[in-house]
């Protein structure tokens, strides 16, 4: 599907026109980051930096779009017109994705004409928040499943066909085995993982028959669903299959008491020399049910994890931000009630301890020096990047570095407690200039 510029919110268009009539075609400076975090998140594991570059780079409204823009008898000609010719020619900096972030550190800043830097934030908001929120929770369940693989299942409750893709991506970032979504697979290159639907158990007149077809269709170590009926039963068919000479990788489990019944179905195929095949479980999977299986010594090789991960079911939203920060040269500062901002061009520094855990973040001026390493690099100039693509795998790699540099607090499942960053002085000094400039 062709991304389309009119992803956007109405009121871009009527800022733009009346930019354009005014003449406010300066040089502005906007950051996207999450104000706060939801009370279920120690932290923020921040993805979707490739689909807004791919975003920014191929930016342009169509002939049909402008058309259609056209007939609303909202906009003069000459506007449309210069729509048309509308390109993003900015700077964006950014945090590299898989990186762990927490409230008020920027995680893009862009810096171009104030038109193209305005008209970017809905589809700006809309990817990284996506992306961001999935893989916030897939990161936790990484966490609480100590090792074991997992697989994205979660497609079919995915809000949208991209959402399904996106989240799919988001949790390979956060370190997913693959995903059950084909697209997915296609179009990031991810492992595809599938099992079968009870459907096809009910269609065959008994579970044996059923199990022995599908294996012989797909002989290269199949995975047979066995909680159609009886559980313990299809075990045991299982175990005369693979004793018949079937090759079967693992049985999948998708209902009932997991620890019990994996237990059960372990000792079942153990039994009858079946040792090799795994036991994947799924079933309206979290990373609280992933840690108390976990921690219980559930025989589960690998979880498959849907619904609560492509909707991100306890926290369905981040609460994020993409506000102008300097103007033509003047820092800018929004001071409403609960939403005030920061000004200025600002960096991200992280210190970590003798350890490798992250001991403290300063949130700073650009030009300033706290101790730690920057966090956001500058991945676009002149509207083009100035790097390929990281493949998944290096972004998975630079997720696991990232949990392993989080605190405990901020890594617990239950009542996490995210990191707060410290604001250096020379941002609060900022602010109060600007303030006082304005009236207060």
């Amino acid at each position: 599907m062709t991304e389309s510029a009119l992803v956007t919110d109405l009121y871009q268009l009527t800022m733009l026109a009346a930019y354009r009539r005014l003449g406010f075609d300066g040089e502005a400076v906007f950051e996207l980051y999450a104000r706060r975090l939801p009370d279920e998140r120690g932290f923020l594991l921040v993805a979707g930096l490739e689909q807004a570059l791919e975003y920014l780079e191929t930016l342009a409204v169509s002939a049909d779009e402008l058309a259609w823009l056209g007939s609303l008898g909202r906009f003069e000609p000459e506007f449309l017109e210069w729509l048309g010719r509308l390109r993003f020619s900015g700077e964006v900096w950014a945090v590299p994705e898989g990186t762990a972030l927490f409230a008020d550190e920027p995680w893009l800043r862009i810096v171009a004409p104030l038109p193209e830097a305005q008209f970017v934030e809905s589809r700006l908001i809309n990817l990284l928040h996506l992306e961001t929120l999935i893989a916030s929770k897939a990161a936790r369940c990484v966490l609480a499943a100590g090792g074991r693989a997992l697989i994205d299942f979660g497609m079919r409750r995915a809000h949208g066909a991209e959402a399904a893709c996106l989240a799919a991506r988001a949790a390979a970032i956060a370190g997913f085995a693959g995903t059950a979504t084909v697209a997915a697979g296609r179009r990031f290159g991810l492992p595809l993982y599938g099992t079968m639907a009870h459907s096809f158990v009910q269609a065959h007149d008994s579970e044996r028959e059923a199990f022995a077809g599908y294996a012989r269709c797909h002989p290269d170590r199949t995975t047979l669903l066995i909680d159609t009926y009886d559980t313990l039963a299809a075990a045991r068919e299982v175990v005369a299959l693979v004793q018949g000479g079937a090759r079967v990788g693992a049985v999948r489990i998708d209902s009932g008491d997991l620890l019990e019944g994996s237990r059960a179905v372990r000792a079942i195929l153990d039994g009858g020399g079946c040792g090799a095949v795994q036991i994947l479980a799924s079933g309206n999977l979290d990373e609280h049910e992933i840690a108390r299986l976990s921690a219980a010594g559930a025989p589960i090789d690998a979880f498959g994890v849907g619904t609560r991960l492509d909707t991100s079911a306890d926290a369905p939203y981040l609460d994020c931000a993409y506000k102008l920060e300097e103007y033509a040269g003047r820092p800018r500062r929004k001071r409403s009630w609960g939403k005030a901002t920061w000004p200025g061009r600002k960096q991200v520094f992280r210190r970590h301890d003798a350890a490798g855990q992250i001991a403290a973040d300063v949130v700073a001026l650009e030009t300033e020096r706290p101790p730690g390493a920057p966090l956001l690099e500058c991945v676009m100039r002149g509207g083009r990047r100035l790097r390929p693509a990281e493949p998944i795998a290096a972004l998975a790699a630079r997720t696991a570095r990232s949990l392993a540099a989080l605190p405990a607090a901020c890594r617990a499942l239950a009542a996490p407690v995210p990191l707060t960053a410290a604001i250096s002085s020379g941002v609060r000094a900022l602010a109060d200039e600007v303030d006082r400039a304005t009236g207060d």
